[in-house]
């Protein structure tokens, strides 16, 4: 998965950490394992940087690890996470094991995640996380078919090829958070991001975007919003900044505080800072309370629960506050807790990855008028990905939300999502399995798609290759498909009826893949290959990589009339020479493994390109993001005669 996170959704989403995790540590484990602070402020170092510095295996390991994971690029993250838990002997904190599981889930292993989970909760068994886990093994299954029936859109004309998040209601417009203006920041290379507006009309769609307020909007960054009643207060996210400067904590970190803003006439007035903010602590993304008396958000100040817990605070009759109260373990748990929206009947929407999820943020509800617990709100509102800052009409019958799942137009995009009013479904089940071998196909995604495209339901095949969705039981025509890496999709079309609750032995075959790639393609783009990883500093091929290669041999065995040209790439980072000799080394080691599974030496070359062929401008002495590098560290497997 490509990294989807931007600097500033990095800084909003993770910058909250309970300081007093750390009281008990010394310098060498706050610098390894205090990333929470620090990951968003710098791009992600290479091996041998980290190695040039120092560092040993095991502390390389958890800050690659670490900053993959927290930079939403889960793949790679399972790559350092693995190398650093593959022996037992290291002793690593218990939340690593954690975050690998939940880092496997958002890749769809669903059945290396929960093996994972398992050693998590025999290590911290007391751990609130691991026992919501180990309460509910069927979780899954109760995510993937909600009680609740939603539909989704992407609100692709308001949506930027960078971070859009944050969606909140005023009046009739959608006020929203988005980085779409770094390129215009002259006085900082670092994107910043800003609070933008947009009319909503009829059938949620959206009118053109712009700037909601110079005064609102600075060099600092703006975020989460939310309005009173009347329009005339504005409650929302800020670094701790004021008199035009940041201001930061002994670790140099602007931390993020609420700011509030009086309506004057048509402009806002100067924010002011509210009075439980901090300067070694993070308070973040607000959510006010229809009658304007409680104010709930997002915190790490001190005696919390996890790395960030949700808060309510009571805004007295004069504007002034009273003292934040923790909403406690129902909601709250040894993870990130944060984006909170309030609704009128009182029913609390937040977003965690410490409750049981698909993977990444998940989005929850819990009504605070009763002793229920917190609900996943399910498919297709949440995904693999990072799913997050939902917000309601008054009604909750539509509402708006972001997510950085596969399919949308930049990084971060905002979703509307609509009730349905359907109150009959069909329950589908059935299996997977590979059309030649008759082998169950497990972690293939199911899809259910109406006769018009739109995806009405999404779940994950067991590790049996069976399966149940739910669509609505309307006399309708309905699609299923299955989709797994290698093999072509796999469809199934039904009929169903108002009558008919439950269809079984439903059968999906999927066909091992046979594109046709023409010469000059790349077989990572044909094939959809996840990126070729090499032990570290190495040329030798890491063991995580062969599944990919593997596919690699399995098509040019079913096409035995073409040749490959392997070609390998580095970034612009270390020396030129290291760069070509470190490039033309994995080159011919990609060579060796694939003429050692039975392929003729005959027809497949190699070759180290080096730095010299960069896919953008990130040469020597140019700063670029982590992700832009990541671009041109490839490897490639050219089509050169058919």
């Amino acid at each position: 998965m490509n990294i989807k996170l931007t600097y500033l959704r990095i800084l909003l989403l993770l910058t909250l950490w309970s300081t007093s995790c750390f009281s008990q540590r010394n310098k060498k484990d706050a610098d390894t394992d205090n990333f929470e602070h620090y990951a968003y402020m710098q791009d992600i170092e290479s091996y041998p940087s980290l190695l040039n510095k120092g560092y040993d295996e095991v502390t390389i390991h958890k800050k690659l690890g670490n900053a993959n994971y927290h930079s939403a690029n889960y793949d790679v993250a399972t790559f350092w996470y693995g190398k650093l838990l593959e022996n037992d002997d290291v002793a690593v904190s218990p939340d690593y094991l954690y975050r690998y599981a939940l880092a496997l889930k958002s890749i769809k292993r669903y059945e290396e995640s929960n093996s994972w989970m398992e050693k998590f909760q025999k290590i911290k068994n007391n751990d609130t996380r691991a026992n919501l886990f180990t309460s509910n093994p069927d979780y899954l299954k109760d995510i993937q078919i909600p009680k609740e029936q939603f539909t989704i859109e992407n609100l692709m004309d308001i949506n930027s090829p960078e971070s859009d998040f944050a969606p909140s209601y005023f009046f009739d417009n959608l006020v929203f958070t988005t980085s779409r203006d770094l390129e215009t920041q002259k006085y900082n290379k670092l994107p910043y991001l800003n609070l933008y507006q947009s009319e909503i009309f009829e059938e949620g769609k959206t009118g053109e975007a712009s700037s909601l307020s110079e005064i609102l909007n600075t060099k600092a960054n703006e975020s989460s919003t939310s309005f009173s009643k009347d329009g005339k207060t504005v409650y929302f996210t800020r670094n701790n900044y004021s008199k035009k400067s940041f201001k930061r904590d002994k670790n140099g970190v602007s931390r993020l505080k609420i700011y509030r803003a009086f309506k004057n006439g048509d402009s806002w007035g100067e924010p002011e800072d509210l009075p439980f903010n901090g300067t070694d602590y993070s308070v973040a993304h607000p959510s006010l309370s229809s009658d304007g008396t409680k104010l709930y958000f997002a915190s790490d100040m001190p005696g919390g629960k996890g790395a960030s817990d949700i808060y309510v605070v009571t805004v007295l009759s004069d504007g002034s506050f009273g003292v934040p109260v923790n909403l406690g373990p129902r909601i709250n748990t040894e993870g990130k807790e944060t984006f909170p929206f309030i609704s009128k009947s009182s029913i609390l929407y937040f977003a965690s990855n410490g409750h049981p999820g698909l993977g990444g943020l998940d989005i929850f509800k819990v009504d605070l008028n009763k002793e229920n617990k917190a609900s996943n709100l399910g498919s297709p509102i949440n995904s693999p990905e990072d799913d997050f800052s939902l917000v309601m009409n008054s009604s909750e019958e539509t509402g708006y939300f972001a997510s950085n799942r596969k399919g949308g137009k930049g990084n971060d995009d905002i979703y509307r999502l609509k009730r349905s009013d359907t109150d009959c479904f069909t329950f589908i089940e059935g299996n997977a399995y590979d059309k030649d071998s008759d082998k169950p196909l497990a972690e293939t995604l199911i899809e259910a798609l109406d006769y018009e495209g739109q995806k009405l339901a999404e779940t994950v095949t067991a590790s049996d290759g069976s399966y149940t969705i739910r669509i609505p039981c309307q006399e309708k025509q309905y699609q299923l498909s299955g989709n797994k890496e290698g093999y072509e999709v796999g469809t199934l079309f039904m009929l169903t009826t108002s009558d008919k609750k439950q269809i079984s032995g439903t059968r999906l075959e999927l066909e091992l893949s046979t594109k046709v790639a023409d010469v000059g393609s790349d077989l990572v783009k044909v094939l959809e290959l996840t990126p070729i990883y090499f032990d570290l500093n190495s040329s030798y091929i890491s063991k995580s990589a062969y599944p990919e290669l593997n596919k690699v041999v399995d098509y040019m065995s079913r096409r035995p009339d073409i040749k490959i040209a392997v070609g390998s790439h580095t970034d612009s980072r270390e020396g030129d020479q290291y760069n070509m000799w470190l490039s033309r080394r994995r080159a011919m080691r990609t060579v060796e493994y694939i003429t050692s599974k039975g392929i003729d030496p005959s027809r497949i070359s190699g070759k180290g390109y080096g730095e010299t062929q960069l896919l953008n401008k990130c040469a020597n002495g140019v700063r670029c993001y982590e992700s832009q590098h990541q671009l041109n560290r490839r490897s490639e497997f050219i089509v050169i005669e058919k």
